[in-house]
């Protein structure tokens, strides 16, 4: 149980398996139709490879690329030091893309995980333990985790039920909005100061 939480709910959270609320996304990119290379960049999440890169790095066959559809999400295997872990990203930005198969892919069973629930989730180092439990001593190979997409799967998670999971993503999702907005405006003022201070000091 989480140290806080909504004082409206008072159910217990359900420990599952990922496999339980997700299931994993293998549809290949047929006939190359789609041609948005992807790549996940830690601070930014799926992103266009040619914006993240300048240029495209994937081969020029995408056919064997999973494709992806908006609200699915990736988890890259790669780790660093801010990412001990690797990192799960969510598709925002784009309606589709594709993505190398070194990927591990999924979309998440609306009816059971609320998908911003799940995206804030995998920000947090709440998963962290289940993915060190199936690592263990010797997992990490050429900067790549070795993890294997059963044991992915099979890694646990204790949730709140629906209603709870959609409460708490609102409330995240307001402050997220809030503190963007706020950096704005914080933005806004250091170009100001930094104007008068030229005019002000020639």
């Amino acid at each position: 149980m989480p140290a806080k939480r909504l004082s409206t709910y008072s159910k217990e959270w359900k420990l599952v398996k990922l496999s339980d609320i997700c299931q994993r996304v293998q549809t290949k990119n047929t006939g190359s139709q789609c041609r948005r290379v992807l790549t996940i960049a830690a601070q930014h999440g799926l992103v266009n490879q040619e914006d993240f890169f300048n240029k495209t790095v994937a081969s020029e066959n995408l056919e064997g690329y999973y494709l992806l559809q908006k609200g699915d999400f990736a988890y890259n295997k790669s780790y660093s030091g801010d990412y001990a872990w690797g990192a799960v990203k969510r598709l925002e930005r784009y309606e589709q893309g594709v993505l190398s198969p070194l990927y591990i892919c999924f979309r998440p069973d609306t009816a059971k995980v609320d998908t911003d629930y799940l995206a804030h989730y995998f920000e947090s180092k709440k998963w962290h333990k289940g993915i060190a439990d199936i690592a263990g001593e010797g997992a990490r190979n050429h900067g790549l985790l070795n993890i294997s997409v059963m044991d992915f799967f099979n890694t646990t998670h204790r949730i709140p039920d629906l209603d709870e999971q959609k409460n708490i993503a609102q409330i995240i999702n307001s402050l997220s909005s809030k503190l963007s907005c706020e950096q704005h405006i914080m933005q806004s003022l250091t170009m100001q100061r930094n104007y008068l201070l030229h005019k002000m000091f020639i």
